[in-house]
């Protein structure tokens, strides 16, 4: 991975070198993250319902019990982004993510040993959702970190460009995740179904071990160490960001709510929605991989743009195109026709995700003070994310469920556009935009 850095971008005493190290680090370290994070998705839609269920339950509702089991990873997620906001506000953005990867890959690697409802029953789903949970907790202190690492080793003119490239981890992650369900589904008969499916979840600890040893060598970032010199940390910065800067934390939450509510719509239901109307899985998995390929350099194009244009506005573009796209996107898939599927995966994920996704990381790192922007971050990421992401698979796969239709579904994807416009809208530009010095100990 070839990253230029401008002497002028970095942090007051950050060689290049070392900045590169870390770019390089928190990039393929959260792909790594987000690898074992999704592999449950593509599980819950394809295998959970079936093997981890009473045998005789009607598909769909197996699917909505593994997409519940989804929705628990999820509200698990603010938990994760409470203790780990305080482990790395208190202790460092590094301790942080190496003590996440950790728990994620544990509980990922555990996931594919988990055995089926008919070898051991009621405890099947108990333990999947156990692990799931656990997953969720790690997932909830990535982030905050992954961004943080680099966003608070860069000037803010430059911000938009670099931070961005730390966000290419989740669409990497998901191809990843991917590609290892398509080809394992290529298993002859029954051999998928029977031990093939844990291929993927197995050998997570080859990523594993490399991913401790990425997240090891990272080192501090600069404006956490600045603080230290400056001042103790915050005793309970998730308490002092809750009360200090509560209007801040409802900022990051509704805009979360459009990119990551609509993300695992346009990701994971999706391919339950086509798998009911008879469209092979494999032709729906390779148009999400496509377009995740694709849409890699497209967030890096739109993270550059926001250290030249309006963050504000190249934000409402992604959001209103969550709306303006919502019905098309279902219209697409129901004509069964393979390119208007690929059509329907690209434009929703590079048009409607990648100009949201591509500037949170610059956003929300500027709405915090040094002293609790990890909580800040952490509460304001994942409480939505709880919500949104965690909820809209399993309610979209309910109004499917219950009326038969995408029509619900498109209404409901509107409804998580329209509260991240709202935000946008009444929302003062200069709140997302006040390009605040990360080094700055000051709350609010």
């Amino acid at each position: 991975m070839a990253i230029a850095v401008a002497d002028q971008a970095l942090a007051t005493g950050l060689d290049r070198q070392t900045f590169r190290r870390i770019m390089v680090a928190s990039s393929i370290g959260n792909i790594l993250e987000w690898y074992d994070f999704f592999l449950y998705s593509f599980a819950a839609a394809l295998v959970i319902g079936q093997l981890f269920f009473p045998a005789g339950t009607d598909p769909l509702v197996g699917t909505l019990g593994a997409f519940a089991g989804f929705a628990l990873g999820f509200l698990a997620r603010p938990v994760g982004g409470i203790i780990f906001g305080h482990v790395g506000d208190r202790y460092g953005r590094k301790s942080a993510l190496v003590i996440t990867f950790i728990l994620m890959g544990i509980a990922t690697f555990l996931m594919g040993l988990v055995p089926v409802y008919a070898q051991i029953g009621i405890w099947a789903p108990i333990a999947i959702v156990v692990l799931r949970i656990l997953q969720g907790i790690a997932n909830g202190g990535e982030w905050g970190g992954a961004a943080l690492i680099v966003a608070e080793n860069v000037k803010a003119e430059h911000r938009g460009y670099y931070s961005s490239w730390p966000q290419m981890g989740l669409s990497a992650g998901f191809v990843l995740a991917a590609v290892a369900f398509y080809l394992s589904q290529y298993l002859t008969g029954d051999a998928f179904l029977t031990w093939g499916w844990r291929i993927p979840f197995l050998i997570s600890i080859v990523i594993f071990f490399t991913g401790v040893f990425i997240r090891y060598r990272i080192p501090e970032s600069v404006a956490f160490r600045k603080m230290e010199e400056r001042s103790k940390p915050s005793r309970l910065p998730i308490i002092e960001v809750i009360k200090r800067q509560p209007k801040q934390i409802l900022i990051a939450m509704g805009l979360r709510v459009a990119e990551n509510g609509s993300s695992y719509i346009f990701l994971a239901f999706s391919i339950a929605y086509a798998k009911s109307l008879g469209i092979s899985t494999n032709t729906v998995l390779l148009a999400i991989i496509v377009a995740m390929i694709i849409v890699l350099p497209v967030i890096i194009w739109f993270g550059a743009l926001a250290d030249r244009f309006s963050p504000r506005l190249l934000y409402l573009f992604g959001a209103l195109g969550v709306m303006i796209f919502a019905f098309p996107f279902f219209m697409l898939i129901a004509t069964k026709n393979t390119l208007a599927i690929y059509a329907a995966l690209i434009i929703a994920i590079c048009f409607c995700f990648a100009p949201m996704t591509a500037l949170q990381p610059k956003i929300f790192s500027e709405l915090f003070g040094t002293e609790v922007r990890y909580s800040g971050l952490a509460l304001g990421h994942e409480v939505s994310a709880a919500f949104a992401g965690g909820l809209s698979p399993l309610i979209a796969t309910a109004l499917l469920l219950k009326y038969g239709s995408y029509v619900p579904v498109a209404f409901y994807l509107m409804f998580l556009g329209a509260v991240t416009v709202f935000t946008i809208l009444v929302t003062r530009a200069s709140r997302l935009t006040q390009r605040i010095d990360l080094d700055q100990v000051k709350i609010g």
